[in-house]
């Protein structure tokens, strides 16, 4: 197994080094991308970046076609493993002066370094060095053990695929889409009724008429919440009336367990004072005059 890993290495790292490299010399995306790269702070210039960028992409062309045709010699390997270790140089230096830039190594992400940035070159420089003392050629390697040759070229594609930022868009995304036409979406309960975040059903609130008909009662953030025959309850705590008649009350919102800022029509909520001492009904009267909230027509 060892030999055929070092005889295929030379064609997986072709395959990177000519996928990266086309995009950075060839891909459309350079110029967008150079400003926000590492080196445009290095260079202190996005023009001399995107330079650099480019000159590096038919760098990583020359080195893949190399590694392809010449996979027994010492020099493409070596080359590899000099660029791999330039590459960790480089995003040593990143991480350190600019964390937040990208490192513009597929000169389409848009992320920050990250350990995966460092992984991706570090096996590169291995595989370089691995490669250039190889003397086994990649076909030869194909033509002794294709099966295994093919599900080892899968695993090892795979493996740089998942260190490849850019990448998630094209295949963890789907892939996340696919759990959820699966597995169903987490949010949603076992009866399949929907299951909205306690967060969304306060922001709700405060955008209603409810919330600013009451504000000048409530005197806390929410205290509590919970749920009881399809209504969420949320506590808070406030002051009713003035001076000499200033009472603490506790302010109950219900509204619909299942309500949230997507949900049509407006959201009913009833709104209750009660007297924190006593627990009767404080100010029904005053609740029950509030006017129904109406919805008002969009005109373009």
């Amino acid at each position: 197994m060892l030999s055929l890993t070092t005889g295929l290495l030379p064609l997986l790292l072709a395959g990177l080094l000519g996928w990266t490299g086309a995009a950075k010399a060839l891909g459309p995306d350079v110029v967008v991308t150079a400003p926000k790269t590492a080196l445009a702070r290095l260079l202190s210039s996005s023009e001399r970046a995107a330079r650099v960028l480019r000159a590096t992409g038919w760098a990583e062309l020359l080195l893949a076609g190399a590694l392809l045709a010449a996979p027994g010699s010492a020099l493409p390997g070596a080359a590899t493993a000099l660029l791999g270790a330039g590459f960790l140089g480089y995003l040593g230096y990143g991480r350190a002066r600019a964390p937040q830039a990208t490192c513009g190594c597929s000169a389409s992400e848009d992320t920050p370094v990250t350990w995966r940035a460092f992984a991706r070159a570090a096996l590169v420089l291995a595989g370089g060095l691995t490669a250039a003392v190889a003397r086994r050629t990649w076909w030869g390697a194909l033509g002794d053990r294709p099966a295994a040759s093919a599900a080892l070229l899968a695993v090892g594609a795979l493996v740089l695929a998942a260190l490849s930022a850019d990448l998630d868009r094209r295949l963890l995304l789907p892939l996340r889409r696919l759990l959820l036409r699966v597995f169903g979406h987490p949010l949603t309960g076992r009866g399949g009724a929907p299951r909205v975040p306690v967060a969304a059903s306060v922001e709700l609130l405060e955008h209603s008429l409810a919330w600013h008909t009451t504000s000048p009662v409530v005197r806390s953030a929410l205290l509590d919440h919970w749920e009881s025959d399809g209504w969420r309850i949320l506590h808070y705590s406030g002051v009713h009336g003035e001076g000499d008649t200033a009472r603490p009350v506790a302010v109950l919102f219900a509204l619909d367990a299942t309500a949230g800022r997507d949900t049509p029509g407006d959201p009913v909520i009833r709104v209750s004072y009660v007297d924190a001492d006593t627990g009767a009904p404080v100010a029904a009267e005053e609740l029950r005059a509030a006017p129904a909230r109406r919805s008002l027509r969009l005109v373009e």
